[in-house]
């Protein structure tokens, strides 16, 4: 068995973080909870890589979860916000660059005629949302169980005990209230889309999806079920909404919906296109979006939205996606890391499946595909965090949960894919070998 890291300066600054944060973090996502022990603390990153206080070295495929798909401190975004920065940091007021930002999501993503930039994935579900109720004049809407659409009220819900029902709070502070428009459904289960709608779609604003999930792992959407979502909410003239805050610009340019050949009524965005800066955004058919105000009367504002160093880095990064040839090299250093997983898990008689589509991946630590989020609660989260921990020791920094994706970067090497391979080899069979 591998020696751990020394990662000293790591835990003494996990030791002050308590004392002044919640948990000693920002975002629980990163306080290893799923993985136990105390929170790498990094001091920067380069290409492929990250570096932690303790001057150790690890591959990276957590990539800021996500957004990072041309590699940490790429020069031309560097060059971007740098400019940008001299020039100033906020100005409360338009600029050019939000243009040229919103020209090139309005190009690319085949839903959006129109966007509205905002400040995190979180704030454009929440508004698109707002924006779906007002439009329909209607009150409920569904999610599904395993999709994360941040931190809004009315989707930090759980399922209520038929496939139908409505939901009940998850979180404390949120109320019965919000939750009670909240139905939430199986993930992959059309035959729970189609009951839904028979019971409840006149009263139905919207849904929205994950068409690639990536917190309850990688679990991509069955054509069939995003066909019956497509289908119904037309039927019924309720809006589809994708969450493509992760999948957004990650499995294709356009996204999921270039990718699937589905197109929703209303989008929402994050990561990449910010480049690595705070950014979401929403969008989509014109007729909808012009209800936002000050074209319509549905209130959403932000001081720092599309501000000009965010913007700056989120042009620089989509136009190299754009005129590259990255998303080739993404698939193939994916697919070699998915292939490679796999037989790593089989040599090692270690029950394992792959969940995969583009760059988002994740080896989920159970014999049976994962298609929702019962299949996903079935995994050997135990074993799931041996394996984190032995590969990190090996200098490779996975997400710290069962139920997060990984991120390919085009910063990844050949080698770099193949060595992660070898480690996972010697990490499995050390896994194996409780």
């Amino acid at each position: 068995m591998l020696a751990a890291m020394n990662r000293q300066q790591s835990y003494e600054a996990y030791v002050r973080a308590c004392t002044l944060m919640p948990g000693g973090v920002n975002s629980p996502a990163r306080a290893f909870g799923g993985v136990g022990g105390e929170p790498i603390f990094f001091l920067r990153g380069e290409g492929a890589c990250l570096f932690d206080l303790d001057g150790n070295r690890y591959v990276d495929y957590v990539g800021s979860w996500g957004p990072m798909i041309l590699g940490h401190a790429h020069p031309m975004v560097v060059e971007a916000v740098e400019t940008a920065l001299r020039q100033g940091t906020s100005f409360g007021a338009p600029t050019l660059a939000e243009n040229e930002l919103a020209a090139l999501v309005v190009e690319a993503v085949p839903s959006i005629e129109m966007v509205r930039l905002v400040n995190s994935g979180t704030e454009a579900t929440m508004s698109a949302l707002r924006l779906a109720r007002a439009y329909t004049g209607r009150p409920a809407i569904i999610k599904f169980s395993g999709n994360y659409h941040g931190h809004v009220d009315s989707l930090l819900v759980a399922a209520g005990s038929s496939a139908a029902t409505l939901g009940a709070p998850d979180s404390p502070g949120v109320t019965e209230g919000t939750a009670r428009d909240t139905l939430v459904l199986p993930y992959n289960d059309a035959g729970a889309v189609e009951h839904a709608f028979d019971e409840h779609g006149g009263r139905l604003a919207a849904v929205i999806v994950e068409p690639v999930a990536g917190n309850m792992g990688c679990v991509p959407a069955e054509p069939a079920f995003l066909e019956t979502l497509r289908r119904r909410t037309a039927e019924h003239g309720a809006l589809l909404i994708f969450d493509e805050v992760m999948s957004g610009f990650r499995v294709a340019y356009g996204g999921a919906q270039a990718r699937l050949g589905i197109t929703p009524d209303l989008t929402t965005l994050g990561k990449i296109i910010g480049g690595g800066l705070p950014v979401g955004a929403y969008g989509g058919r014109a007729d909808i979006m012009q209800q936002v105000l000050p074209a319509g009367k549905v209130f959403q504002a932000g001081t720092l939205s599309g501000n000009p160093l965010a913007t700056a880095a989120g042009i620089a990064t989509l136009k190299l996606l754009r005129d590259g040839d990255v998303y080739e090299r993404l698939e193939q250093r994916s697919a070699r890391l998915a292939e490679g997983f796999d037989d790593a898990a089989r040599t090692a008689g270690v029950p394992c499946t792959v969940g995969r589509c583009g760059s988002m991946l994740t080896l989920f630590f159970s014999p049976d595909p994962v298609t929702d989020w019962v299949s996903a609660a079935r995994c050997d989260t135990a074993r799931f965090s041996r394996f984190f921990w032995a590969m990190a020791d090996r200098g490779f920094y996975l997400p710290c949960s069962q139920y997060e994706a990984m991120f390919v970067s085009a910063a990844h090497t050949a080698a770099e894919v193949d060595a992660t391979v070898a480690a996972a080899g010697e990490a499995l069979r050390e896994v194996a070998a409780g």
